[in-house]
């Protein structure tokens, strides 16, 4: 048996962390002056965890998964112990906390995230969630209701969710018809539905769940602007903190899925014996029915999207390195310039040279526009420059839906090369790739589907601040053109990016010339095409940045060196990426030109 393996490459985060982002200028801030030097040792830290411990309970997570038994959420013996490490070691929800002292920033946090995910995808959800429904508490609640609940869940002991999906409204959040009615106690309110789809809701690891529910007010307005957002304890909560009554959530199953068996989705009912009770956040609905819930919600909506992106990065990553060791030990067939000759590994045939490039290239470049764009909300968050926090915040704005649906898109296919790689050992449950596909699916559904990402980013984001946004993050990748146009070693490198550059900015007119026409069916029937485009683009311009850094690297270091090895790999990502992925950008230009119709024109009755 292949067994579970926790494979990570240390290496290529510190150079992320320590070489390519300036995280000197994040610890240069009050709120992380703490972490000077820490980089190397959190990460030594958490790998090891990773590797001893949370690794460990991956095949019982695909293999026993969690269990719906009388009413019950029933998890592996293993995840006790793993749940009880994870919570020791600070790397749960406590990293939630954005008021603590010493707290780490996002981007270092997130790095976290990833190794963790690498270990076991599906056991990340029972802190996550949890994570996410905190910030919203801090962010929103009162302070009575931050003094009530969060020190339990930032220890651990209490789990948080979240609950949008309805049976008839999924990715139509507006649909929701769960109801809560006022009572007598001042921001209680009865509340009354049904909520599916919701992860981690349930489980023997948390002694009660803090449930975060979109529900609608008597008064409040139709569709998302009327839902408000409430918080419902599974079990009460006494104002002296301890656990009251049930308090009629019932968990009324499981779903068996395709994939991360070991993260509970659960279906709720709310209020079935007319004994359920929330404390709303925030304000009621205004005289004309507008809640405030949506926009709470998206606090942690964003922030599970970054999540999802980094989940799906590692899923890739994790079968990028799998499929790399694979084709080290496996031999197969002779080499294509010595018919005659012995039998070779398979890692020195052309195309599965050509697949492991293609693996390692996408995973680098959407590692890049992840943590870049940690980087950026961590500028926006805490830099005392105004102007500077306006800059990064924009830039975050843009590129977070590229980092939730870019990678979740492109993680299917990418598993699928290394699943290539091994041929048909990797269609079988005894190797681990099999587990990834599986696992990684999900990713481009959760948290918003991936075509809600693409009319986020081109419907809503495009024209933030009137276009002012997205004009400065084209700005961007414009002056990079011309700060590294005449870059030795780089200049073939440049001219592609300055190419596709333009097609980028001809797909953009282009689009803006279908809406002046009335055609607007055009943006959704593109947008998931334009929002690659744009992803494929600035992922360019990003590992083509870290090329351009390795080979400044290269030049200090000897060729022995075990570095002179990793900067080298370094550049030949870069190279690859912009000459066999960056071209696509040209295909999508002359794809939205041409105008294709046909999809929306054509009678149902005809696709058969």
């Amino acid at each position: 048996m292949a067994g579970t393996k926790f494979l990570y490459d240390k290496r290529e985060i510190k150079f992320v962390l320590n070489e390519w982002l300036d995280m000197d200028k994040l610890f240069s801030f009050p709120e992380y002056q703490d972490c000077v030097g820490i980089i190397d040792p959190i990460i030594d830290n958490t790998y090891n965890i990773c590797r001893d411990e949370i690794a460990l309970i991956n095949d019982d997570s695909d293999k026993i998964g969690v269990h719906f038994k009388d009413g019950k959420v029933i998890t592996p013996d293993s995840f006790k112990k793993a749940y009880q490490v994870i919570n020791d070691a600070g790397l749960g929800a406590v990293n939630a906390d954005r008021e603590a002292e010493g707290r780490l920033p996002l981007t270092l946090i997130q790095a976290n995230y990833e190794m963790l995910s690498h270990a076991c995808l599906a056991f990340t959800g029972f802190w996550g969630l949890t994570s996410g429904a905190v910030s919203v508490i801090q962010q929103f609640g009162s302070e009575f209701l931050k003094q009530k609940f969060l020190p339990n869940m930032l220890n651990g002991k209490w789990g948080g969710t979240m609950n949008l999906t309805e049976p008839n409204a999924g990715t139509d959040v507006g649909a929701n018809v769960t109801k809560a009615f006022p009572t007598d106690e001042p921001g209680v309110y009865k509340i009354k539905g049904q909520k599916l789809f919701i992860t981690a809701a349930d489980h023997d690891l948390c002694e009660n769940f803090i449930h975060l529910v979109l529900a609608r007010t008597e008064i409040a307005r139709p569709g998302t602007a009327g839902l408000s957002l409430f918080i419902v304890p599974k079990y009460w909560v006494n104002d002296d903190g301890t656990l009251g009554e049930f308090n009629d959530v019932i968990t009324t199953g499981i779903e068996e899925k395709m994939g991360q068996h070991g993260s509970p989705t659960c279906a709720l009912s709310y209020g079935e014996n007319d004994n359920c009770r929330g404390y709303i956040i925030g304000n009621p609905p205004d005289e004309s029915g507008k809640g405030e819930g949506i926009a709470q919600m998206f606090v942690m909506m964003n922030e599970e999207r970054l999540n999802t992106g980094t989940q799906s990065l590692a899923a890739a990553s994790e079968a990028y390195l799998l499929a790399r060791e694979y084709a080290k030990v496996r031999v197969q067939g002779k080499k294509f310039t010595d018919p005659k000759g012995p039998n070779v590994r398979i890692i020195e045939h052309e195309d599965v040279r050509r697949m492991l490039m293609l693996q390692k290239s996408y995973v680098e470049a959407i590692r890049a526009l992840i943590f870049k764009s940690c980087y950026y909300l961590d500028l926006a968050h805490s830099s005392k420059d105004p102007d500077e926090r306006e800059f990064a915040d924009g830039m975050f704005q843009i590129s977070n839906p590229m980092c939730k649906a870019y990678a979740s898109d492109l993680s299917w296919p990418l598993i699928g090369e290394a699943i290539q790689v091994h041929g048909g050992y990797g269609y079988i449950s005894e190797y681990q790739v099999e587990q990834l596909a599986r696992d990684s699916k999900i990713n481009s559904i959760w948290e918003g589907t991936d075509f809600i990402q693409s009319l986020d980013l081109v419907g809503r984001k495009f024209g933030l601040n009137k276009g002012k946004v997205f004009k400065t993050w084209i700005e961007d990748i414009g002056n990079f053109i011309e700060a590294n146009k005449d870059n030795a070693g780089f200049e073939q490198e440049i001219k592609i990016l300055q190419a596709a550059f333009e097609d980028y900015n001809a797909i953009i007119e282009q689009l803006r010339q279908y809406m002046k026409d009335g055609k607007t069916q055009m943006m959704p029937l593109f947008s998931t095409r334009i929002l690659h485009a744009s992803s494929m683009l600035y992922c360019a311009r990003l590992i083509l940045d870290q090329g351009v850094l390795a080979s400044k690297k290269l030049a200090e270091v000897s060729e022995g060196n075990t570095d002179a090895k990793f900067y080298k790999g370094k550049i030949a990502s870069a190279r690859f990426y912009v000459k066999n992925v960056l071209p696509e950008v040209a295909v999508i230009r002359k794809v939205v030109e041409i105008g294709d119709t046909s999809a929306i024109d054509i009678d149902e009755e005809c696709l058969g």
